[in-house]
């Protein structure tokens, strides 16, 4: 039997809650703002909140079970990050209040840009992007000057691994840049063969990440840099996959010019639903005066060697310009200070050692049912195929059926360069026995796949909404309640 709906449930004169006498002259509402045809529920307050308590039963987060979505790190955020970052001298702080009364955000975020700069083997970072993507579209615009600055106006190329992350594309058309696609070779690395035909003086630079989509290391890394360097070009590397890299290696120290960072990824933010993210942007030392502004610097009176004005905002000399309308998601830069701030340079180590221990474990208990097309040691997170068993199954009816056994599926049909692919990422937060039983899952529905296919295929079974009809919700989506006639 179904649940009957709030509009099934209403009833003349219930009121969910009861507003206060005005306190100040009433005033009528504009006839345009009145909707006679709104037939809103009338509820109690109970069978409202019990409402928005079922429905918060159903929803499904890293705090309620397992999430091994592959790229996006959806690793528990420790509980420390969210109460500093709900302090009042945080939460109550206006970004146009002036330069002395907010010194205590200044010096997090003075911190935080010289810890991610260390981490990474940087120069200098910027806390101005929102997002990932924001931050790699930074990237692209810092690189297009730079070219501009040398004479280099007419360089208008951008090459993209197949590998890379999927917004780099769109990023670089933003930027008013050209795509040219390079291939991976046999062992899932960017190909150099074809890197080295493409390095000629229309690049602007490389967009490399690594470890790449399939969640390998880019073995030849080195050559890599060397080849775009040579052609005059500047290497950008997708930090979103750092949970892998953070205390163990320093992309700058291999030549990375500029690099953002996911703080939802790496350093514990929230993620998932759309945000709120944020896209730290750090570069080299040649590259420092491009970045967007403002930037934060600490000043001192040199005279008394002492601290005059501790914090201010400054703008670097040939800066971009701004990417927000003041100074990035503040509440996720607190967020993610307390992450390193908790863990330290030796924690870091060891979270990205247990995220690549766990990655390694699944892909060596999977790999016999679930075929995986580059088979080396992998590092956070790894690419499996999901079209198993009978033909038909496709990596959507694997995905589907793992929500019946309790646990959210995997990222699948990409990277696009494997066919029906499951990108598994199960960080380092998750025990071994959570490891475990989600493997026993892929083991069953692997074995469900060769002796029932039409019962996969017709999962979820035990979900309150069935299988969609996902092209069409898309197209035709269903953005009201209607009341069932």
């Amino acid at each position: 039997m179904s649940e009957p709906t709030l509009f099934e449930k209403s009833a003349a004169g219930r009121c969910a809650i009861a507003l206060p006498e005005l306190d100040v002259p009433g005033s009528a509402l504009p006839d345009e703002l009145l909707r006679d045809d709104l037939a809103l529920p009338e509820l109690s307050q109970l069978d409202l909140v019990r409402h928005y308590q079922r429905l918060s039963e159903r929803s499904f987060g890293v705090d309620s079970g397992f999430y091994p979505l592959g790229s996006c790190t959806m690793k528990y955020n420790p509980r420390i990050g969210e109460a500093l970052a709900r302090l009042p001298g945080f939460t109550d702080a206006h970004p146009l209040q002036s330069i002395e009364s907010v010194q205590g955000p200044l010096e997090i975020m003075f911190r935080l840009q010289s810890w991610l700069a260390e981490i990474g083997g940087f120069a200098r970072v910027s806390l101005q992007p929102a997002a990932g993507a924001q931050g790699e579209f930074t990237a692209l615009l810092m690189m297009r000057a730079w070219q501009r600055d040398r004479g280099e106006g007419h360089r208008t190329q951008i090459l993209i691994p197949d590998s890379a992350h999927g917004t780099n594309p769109a990023s670089t058309s933003m930027a008013g840049l050209s795509v040219l696609e390079i291939p991976s070779d046999s062992r899932g690395n960017i190909s150099l063969d074809a890197l080295r035909a493409a390095c000629d003086e229309t690049v602007v630079g490389l967009m490399i990440t690594n470890p790449n989509t399939l969640g390998l290391f880019e073995q030849q890394i080195e050559e890599v840099i060397e080849l775009v360097h040579r052609c005059g070009g500047l290497v950008y590397g997708d930090g979103a996959n750092m949970n892998a890299l953070a205390g163990v290696l320093r992309p700058g120290d291999l030549g990375i010019d500029l690099m953002h960072y996911n703080l939802h990824k790496t350093f514990s933010t929230p993620h998932g639903g759309g945000g709120p993210g944020s896209g730290p942007l750090a570069v080299s030392d040649e590259l420092r005066d491009y970045l967007p502004a403002p930037v934060v610097e600490r000043v001192v009176d040199e005279e008394h060697g002492d601290v005059e004005t501790r914090y201010r905002l400054e703008s670097p000399s040939k800066s971009i310009g701004r990417m927000c309308s003041f100074h990035g998601n503040f509440g996720m830069i607190v967020r993610a200070y307390a992450y390193i701030a908790l863990h330290g340079i030796a924690g870091l180590r060891e979270n990205s050692m247990h995220a690549v221990l766990n990655a390694n474990y699944l892909r060596v208990m999977l790999r016999d049912n679930y075929p995986v097309p580059f088979d080396r040691t992998n590092m956070h997170e790894f690419v499996c195929r999901g079209d198993v068993g009978s033909e038909g199954v496709s990596a959507t009816d694997v995905c589907k059926r793992l929500i019946d056994y309790g646990f959210h599926p995997p990222t699948s049909h990409f990277p696009l360069v494997v066919p029906h692919a499951l990108m598994i990422e199960p960080t380092e937060t998750e025990s071994l026995e959570t490891l475990d039983g989600f493997v026993a899952a892929m083991l069953e529905i692997e074995r469900e796949a060769r002796d029932a296919p039409e019962h996969l295929r017709a999962a979820p079974h035990t979900a309150p909404v069935k299988r969609l009809d996902e092209v069409r919700a898309a197209r035709q989506p269903i953005l009201r309640s209607r009341v069932q006639s």
